[in-house]
């Protein structure tokens, strides 16, 4: 299975480099799921409807989010919408009673993918549960659902957290990646499990 992941997508320059990439990389490497954070699509920060659907028809799949996913108003359309929050997901570790969820269980071909969003607390702007033992918590829920693949968007500020939360899950996921500093660390790796 070939998955495409984009970090956050930043204002309308995001949305146009995605739009203007998007088709050569699906020529490319003809992935079965594109993900892609969303959280900053609105001027930077915030989503809509329409700028979510403009990416969908543009051929992403599915997007998590981060602290700055409810800047905007139009984030509880998006939540409280059957359409648009099947497609999209907040932080799991955020408190009870935000709407949306933080993880989902998604049939990409024949497979199950199960797709987690987690915020980071190092230098965090929000209080949030503590992401290593809400992906504890998460796994163990999903676990009779027996997913094939187990992704993981954390959205964090610090590149330690974000290695440690990746050691912690070492041989129970998939992938992790990082997302909300907007740079790239290069510091990928594959782990023993």
């Amino acid at each position: 299975m070939k998955i495409l992941v984009f970090g956050d997508i930043v204002a309308t320059i995001g949305i146009r480099a995605i739009k203007a990439v998007l088709p050569r990389l699906r020529e490319a490497h003809q992935p079965d799921f594109i993900i892609a954070n969303a959280e900053n699509l609105a001027g930077g920060k915030g989503i809509t409807p329409e700028l979510l659907e403009d990416l969908m028809h543009a051929g992403v799949d599915f997007f998590t989010s981060g602290n700055h996913v409810f800047a905007k108003k139009q984030a509880f359309d998006v939540f409280s919408g059957a359409r648009l929050n099947a497609k999209i997901i907040r932080p799991a570790n955020y408190p009870p009673g935000t709407p949306g969820e933080g993880a989902k269980m998604l049939s990409v071909g024949t497979k199950n993918v199960l797709v987690i969003n987690l915020m980071g607390r190092v230098h965090g702007p929000l209080l949030v549960d503590d992401p290593f033992r809400k992906l504890d918590e998460i796994l163990k829920q999903f676990a009779h659902l027996r997913p094939n693949v187990i992704l993981v968007d954390f959205h964090a500020e610090t590149t330690s957290e974000k290695v440690a939360l990746g050691w912690h899950a070492d041989g129970r996921i998939t992938a992790l990646w990082g997302t909300h500093t907007h740079v790239p660390t290069r510091d990928e790796r594959v782990l023993p499990g």
